[in-house]
């Protein structure tokens, strides 16, 4: 069946499945169905949050669909799927709801090639934003990715219906936008941190697109912003349903004294945890501080004054940690019926890349509880001063550079690792203080695991669990998984690994999001072996 405009039927259109994306193109405003929308913003639905925006034609503002402003007519809506459609057709964001600080939208596509391209493309353009670097020339963006400039050019208008320099330049000034008002961060550091060559190319973009000075964005007291004593809050969107003490339970179970400290408990207690951030040839330490906040859908984060001059790229990296960005009825419309369970569950990242690759090489073949016990000793023997207000919380973890120490081999040994893990955590540190190994999430994935996996004592599985909870691949699938054979029936099959990978194409591109579900089934029945291959189930 299709639409009058020719368009496949998308679950927008059908009563039973209300959160989905359209599926027939990246950037299209034509899937959306205009009812559901316009009935979306009239709920303040928080679940289509960053899923589209409104464009109001009387006022040439667009919003969020939880803007707490009067309902529009509809006649004088338009709908877009992204802020940048939105702004290329002359519409402003909004200041009460500020469009900046929606979840992020992730396509996926298994299918259409042309549409994961164009997605690599964008993603790459609004990581160079995120991480406060020079973007690629559109020349740069091709070669990497393969095809010609004229090609990419052309894909990009096709599935964003916007260039790629309207792209950026609409990022750029979101990225300022946030941070303007949301930091106490100098208008030529925001300048910097969102790409622009200069503040006078800021204030004239501002001028020019929103008629207004970055000085008009920089409110008294603006409601989502407060400096207390040497810290920085913000508050973090997400899309509801969340299963927050689900995630806080896995991360609390995994806490390394020194490095974090909780207090309460469940979904409101509260996370600190110490923070060591490159910049400039250099490391900076400080604390971060998150409280869930389930009535209004988002997380309240206190940051340390000492990483303002990282503090776009570090939030970049707490949305990732905690999954705020993630879809969770898209999500469920792929593993809902196998895992009904799983709905809004949130797949657990880490703010650290080289730190969780440490940690999962501590946890191969014994318990969370056991790996946990390694970890800590690790911490209180070669882990560095950081002050912090809370006495508890006084260390970071070790770096690569101490890590990869030749002398530090004999110290590791003393604390009780094999001489097998030892070897792998050097390996890894030196690989990446060397610069050849890079665990952040906007790494390329086949390249990282084959780095990983060309490492002594560094397995599929465990290159897996890296890459998914480090690189934030949403579809990992290590077939080699004893708990994930036993949870999912096909361990007693003559070809276990050969079963699960069959079964497992049909919960692709979310693949990662069923594992997680299957080992939470095996964390309630004690008696099954956890996803390290032991006899005490891990969460």
């Amino acid at each position: 069946m299709v639409l009058s405009t020719g368009l496949p039927i998308t679950w927008l259109s059908m009563q039973h499945l209300p959160l989905a994306p359209p599926t027939s193109t990246a950037g299209s405003s034509a899937g959306l169905d205009s009812q559901r929308c316009y009935q979306a913003m009239a709920d303040k639905d928080a679940a289509w949050d960053g899923i589209f925006f409104t464009a109001v034609t009387s006022t040439g503002i667009y919003c969020r669909p939880v803007c707490r402003v009067k309902l529009p007519r509809p006649a004088n809506c338009r709908f877009f799927e992204t802020a940048v459609q939105a702004e290329a057709q002359g519409f402003r964001p909004c200041l009460r709801c500020r469009p900046e600080l929606a979840p992020s939208r992730r396509f996926w596509s298994l299918t259409d090639a042309h549409a994961v391209l164009a997605e690599d493309a964008a993603k790459r353009l609004h990581l160079s934003i995120q991480q406060g670097c020079k973007p690629p020339s559109m020349a740069a963006l091709a070669a990497l990715l393969g095809v010609s400039d004229r090609h990419l050019r052309r894909l990009f208008l096709r599935y964003w219906q916007v260039s790629p320099q309207q792209y950026l330049q609409t990022h750029r000034l979101l990225h300022a936008k946030q941070w303007l008002q949301d930091s106490p961060m100098s208008v030529a550091h925001v300048a910097r941190a969102s790409g622009f060559a200069s503040p006078r190319r800021m204030y004239a973009a501002f001028a020019r697109h929103y008629q207004l000075s970055p000085a008009q964005l920089r409110p008294a007291r603006a409601p989502q912003h407060t400096v207390v004593q040497s810290s920085t809050a913000l508050f973090l969107h997400y899309r509801p349903p969340c299963q927050m003490a689900t995630l806080w339970q896995f991360l609390k179970e995994r806490t390394l004294n020194g490095l974090e400290s909780w207090e309460g408990e469940g979904a409101h207690a509260v996370l600190r945890k110490t923070v060591r951030w490159p910049h400039e040839g250099r490391a900076i330490t400080g604390w971060l501080e998150l409280r869930w906040d389930p009535v209004q859908a988002g997380v309240h984060v206190r940051v340390d004054a000492a990483l303002a001059p990282v503090l776009p790229q570090m939030v970049s990296r707490v949305r990732d940690w905690l999954d705020l960005d993630a879809e969770p009825q898209r999500i469920a419309q792929v593993l809902g019926h196998d895992f009904p369970e799983a709905i809004g569950q949130r797949l657990p990242g880490g703010l650290d890349g080289f730190e969780l690759a440490v940690r999962a090489i501590l946890g191969q073949q014994i318990s969370v509880k056991a790996a946990r016990t390694l970890g800590q000793r690790l911490v209180n023997a070669l882990g560095e001063p950081c002050h912090t207000p809370w006495p508890e919380l006084n260390r970071t973890f070790p770096s690569p550079s101490v890590l990869a120490l030749e002398e530090n081999a004999a110290l590791m040994g003393s604390l009780g690792l094999v001489r097998q893990r030892q070897k792998a955590i050097q390996a890894l540190a030196r690989a990446v203080e060397s610069g050849r190994l890079d665990l952040s999430p906007h790494a390329a994935l086949e390249p990282t695991l084959e780095a990983l996996l060309a490492l002594p004592g560094i397995g599929p599985w465990t290159a897996h669990y890296i890459a998914m909870r480090a690189l934030r691949w949403v579809d990992a699938w290590p077939v080699q998984d004893v708990a994930l054979q036993t949870a999912l029936g096909v361990r007693q099959h003559p070809r276990p690994a050969q079963a699960l990978e069959a079964l497992g194409q049909a919960w692709r591109p979310f693949r990662s999001y069923a594992l997680i579900a299957a080992w939470q089934r095996l964390a309630r029945t004690p008696e099954l072996p956890d996803p390290h291959g032991n006899t005490a189930p891990a969460p």
